[in-house]
């Protein structure tokens, strides 16, 4: 039996597309086709209909589709259970996250992780929310920090509630405020940060009924700051990614204060590798301290 020819079958169906199952497996499109004929001749029936516009799955191939799904979900519990076996002293820990938890949580997290198992490694995903949620759901990572809520199908964690601050440059005439005035979002062009989909920043001008001079919008919190330092306009950000930044620029409670919830998203708690859980353990731990 070979795993990665169930996968094959699994990721074309979901995909619909030969050429993005082959790019989400790390394989050539002939390879993958090749592993669902051997498929196909293996069991003596047609998995998938195939012509100009795509592949389709057939009526046989949707009957054994679930079937070959819960071999791959059983491949990973015993995975799982082999790195049990040896006591964590090897693994591999996927996590899809976005850049403010990438730059101030996670170094230190691994860092103090890896103290006590030095051999686990890291991998790194760095994406907007809907790129990680998409990860998550498709397995691409083993769980994801998101804003919440997620998808109602995700198990999700809440980590933190994070405060989401204007910024504004050192000149800007309400600079010495104690709280900057959602009216004051209107006075100058605004610097739009995108997350995503989700967009925490948007319902904070849906909630308060003002439609801002949007210039400038990017997914890059940096791109931000150095954009508001020049004095092309103002912006809002999560106060996480706002620590030690080397812009001359000020941060300020709104007078309305808004925030974001910061959490863990996984398919399925029960069915992750040991290094994952012992890991989501220490990190659970580590935010009650």
């Amino acid at each position: 039996m070979n795993i990665q020819k169930y996968m094959a079958f699994i990721k074309t169906v979901e995909y619909g597309s030969f050429t993005k199952a082959a790019q989400f497996l790390d394989y050539t499109q002939s390879g993958i086709s090749h592993m669902i004929n051997d498929l196909e001749a293996e069991w003596g029936v047609a998995l998938l209909e195939r012509d100009r516009s795509g592949v389709r799955i057939t009526s046989d191939g949707l009957k054994l589709l679930p079937y070959a799904k819960r071999v791959c979900e059983a491949n990973n519990q015993l995975l799982a259970m082999i790195d049990e076996l040896h006591g964590l002293k090897s693994g591999l820990i996927r996590i899809g996250t976005f850049s403010s938890v990438a730059t101030h949580w996670l170094p230190n997290m691994i860092r103090t992780f890896q103290t006590e198992y030095p051999n686990i490694e890291f991998e790194l995903l760095l994406g907007d929310y809907t790129e990680i949620e998409n990860w998550v759901i498709e397995g691409r990572v083993d769980f994801g920090f998101l804003r919440l809520p997620a998808k109602s199908d995700l198990e999700t964690i809440f980590l933190e509630q994070d405060r989401l601050l204007a910024i504004i440059p050192e000149n800007h005439p309400l600079a010495d405020c104690d709280h900057f005035p959602i009216k004051g979002l209107l006075q100058a062009p605004f610097m739009l940060l995108e997350k995503g989909a989700k967009n925490e920043i948007s319902e904070i001008f849906e909630k308060h009924n003002i439609t801002p001079d949007i210039r400038f919008t990017t997914w890059d919190d940096y791109s931000i700051m150095a954009m508001v330092e020049k004095g092309l306009g103002i912006s809002i950000l999560p106060e996480l990614i706002l620590q030690r930044v080397p812009y001359k620029i000020l941060a300020k409670e709104l007078e309305v204060p808004a925030y974001r919830k910061i959490g863990i998203v996984m398919k399925d708690a029960k069915t992750v590798s040991l290094a994952v859980n012992r890991f989501l353990d220490y990190i659970q731990y580590r935010n009650k301290i």
